[in-house]
């Protein structure tokens, strides 16, 4: 996501794809892309060998920001239409190199063929990067997001109406800093529900700023900054919910602050939904569908966050109250390295602070925060977890060093959950 070194690190939006007429799914035969469409775990250190090899982990499920966004629109499919750009080379680097079975990219831009993931999958993930094996994902699911879509009303309050900060979500461009779910395992897509269009102000004892937003706004405003998915994925003999999402950063707002509040409800949303009973019976996904995830069901939250409980600026209530819902387990993913800071004097030396941060955005040890997360519901069994920052000298490092970092200024968090594959 290079957050903090952007315009104005908007949140990640999705625009709906529909392909081979199936929406908002990405629909195509095995040969392309086939329609898509997580108790306590381990936190000891693993290393990272130049290419990963764990017989027998179970199911790797990862989350990454992985920054592949562009200014202006159709760049990254023409970015992406060759082989040789070299930050998509070193993110799928990193992809293969922990290779996930289910994952989720944040900040990845939308185009409604779905060109920019075909590419991606065709010309990086599915070439070998620097010796790596390459990963094949033929299920993969994209869905609208609100970023980018213009509100009509002067949302940031600056007195001019239009422009990036005035948009449904934050985004240039329908699609700018989108997300994509790439599988390795059937994607039950006509089962996923969206949440992009639930309204703020539908929120019982939200933190809506209404003296900032007036009655007409309120009746347009989403809650969601881009969406929130739960999104089935059929392993075996289990259905397992990918639940994804990545709320507004929380800064870049004024007294009101109402992108802080926002980040607040948008984790709260997600809380919520997988907890359900009578206190979620005011949700109602895209199709008009009334309540939350049913009880007893197998998920995994998994997304950017963009929230901290113990940094940053975010109100650390609703994050909080996620990671202790007695629902789901906190693996508390850590890296290796826990070392002092990298050659550039930045970011890095912070990790002593914050030692589950998996992100850094440049700023010393106040810039290492934890906003990334994968989280599997307490019905799916965890054997490890971990956050891939490679330390100095080890084999990788140069994918996450330095400033900025040749992939992203986010690290990619991956747990296995002891699932039969």
């Amino acid at each position: 996501m290079r957050y903090l070194n952007r315009l104005a690190l908007g949140a990640a939006t999705l625009t709906a794809t529909a392909a081979m007429g199936l929406s908002p799914v990405y629909a195509q035969p095995p040969a392309a892309m086939k329609a898509i469409t997580m108790s306590s775990a381990s936190t000891k250190t693993v290393p990272y060998p130049d290419t990963f090899q764990a017989p027998s982990r179970g199911l790797r499920v990862a989350t990454f920001n992985a920054s592949l966004n562009r200014a202006n629109q159709g760049q990254l499919q023409l970015d992406l239409a060759g082989p040789n750009d070299a930050q998509a080379q070193s993110v799928a680097e990193v992809v293969q190199r922990n290779a996930p079975d289910i994952l989720l990219l944040n900040e990845f831009d939308y185009d409604e063929a779905g060109n920019a993931a075909r590419l991606f999958k065709a010309n990086y993930l599915s070439v070998p990067q620097r010796g790596q094996q390459a990963v094949d994902y033929p299920y993969v699911y994209l869905a609208p997001s609100n970023t980018g879509i213009q509100s009509g009303a002067d949302l940031d309050g600056d007195g001019i109406i239009g422009g990036p900060a005035d948009a449904l979500g934050y985004g240039d461009f329908e699609g700018q800093f989108a997300m994509v779910l790439f599988s390795k395992y059937p994607i039950d897509a006509a089962n996923a529900r969206t949440f992009q269009g639930f309204l703020w102000k539908d929120m019982p004892n939200s933190q809506l700023p209404t003296d900032h937003y007036g009655e007409l706004v309120q009746g347009v405003l989403p809650l969601a900054s881009k969406s929130m998915w739960d999104v089935p994925v059929k392993v075996g003999a289990k259905t397992i919910h990918v639940i994804a999402a990545h709320p507004t950063p929380p800064v870049f707002d004024g007294p009101e602050k109402r992108n802080q509040r926002r980040n607040h409800d948008e984790i709260r949303l997600i809380s919520d939904y997988v907890t359900g009973g009578k206190n979620a019976d005011y949700m109602y996904d895209d199709k008009g569908v009334a309540g939350a995830l049913k009880p007893g069901s197998n998920f995994v939250i998994m997304g950017d966050l963009n929230s901290d409980v113990s940094a940053g600026e975010s109100d650390p209530a609703a994050i909080s109250g996620l990671l202790g819902n007695p629902l789901l387990t906190d693996p508390a993913p850590a890296s290796e390295w826990r070392g002092a800071a990298d050659s550039a004097g930045i970011g890095r030396g912070g990790v002593d602070l914050n030692t589950l941060g998996t992100a850094d955005f440049g700023r010393g040890a106040q810039g290492v925060l934890r906003v990334d997360y994968v989280l599997p519901s307490a019905t799916l069994p965890i054997r490890d977890a971990g956050v891939y920052w490679p330390a100095p000298g080890q084999s990788g490092f140069d994918l996450v060093g330095g400033w900025p970092p040749s992939s992203s200024d986010h690290r990619l968090v991956w747990v296995n959950l002891d699932v039969p594959v």
